[in-house]
């Protein structure tokens, strides 16, 4: 397998990852005051009906990488085995579901911090972005790897010619 391909394998799945785990925890924000502690995440308990249009919006874009995530490694994977896959075709379509899943986190993670960012703060709590935060940004470059290393992996495979035809 080549190195390239190696690469966008690792990364991707590093990508789908944090994705799967920031999507699923509650530690998006944090909040600390003198006598409590809480946190929450994309999915708050209780009425579904009085969900933010941010957090919304938040949740789609996350599921959306995912599953673009999702579909950029199992091309990669099927790339590496030559029956199941088009000679070449998966690298590319790799690359593409992974520079797809990128913008859908960035839209995602922006609409979150740019809400969450100006919402009124109280001078005797402290409010920060928790780790699932931090992973959904961290995903965003790690797409962006993949789907750079696997546009490359397609730009150096063989293309096949007329004699092989």
């Amino acid at each position: 397998m080549e190195p390239c391909r190696s690469l966008a394998l690792l990364a991707g799945s590093l990508a789908l990852t944090s994705v799967l785990v920031a999507v699923s925890t509650d530690f998006w924000f944090v909040a600390h005051g003198p006598n409590y502690s809480s946190h929450s995440g994309l999915w708050p308990e209780g009425d579904q009906h009085s969900v933010a249009g941010y957090i919304r919006v938040t949740q789609t874009f996350n599921i959306l990488a995912a599953l673009c995530g999702l579909a950029s490694v199992g091309f990669l994977v099927l790339s590496c085995i030559p029956s199941l896959s088009a000679p070449g075709q998966g690298p590319l379509v790799s690359s593409i579901t992974a520079f797809i899943a990128a913008l859908s986190m960035v839209v995602a993670m922006a609409v979150y911090t740019s809400e969450r960012w100006n919402q009124p703060r109280d001078s005797q709590v402290q409010s920060l972005f928790g780790w699932s935060f931090y992973l959904g940004w961290i995903s965003v470059p790690l797409f962006l790897t993949t789907g750079g290393l696997s546009l490359v992996a397609h730009c150096q495979a063989p293309r096949p010619n007329y004699e092989s035809l």
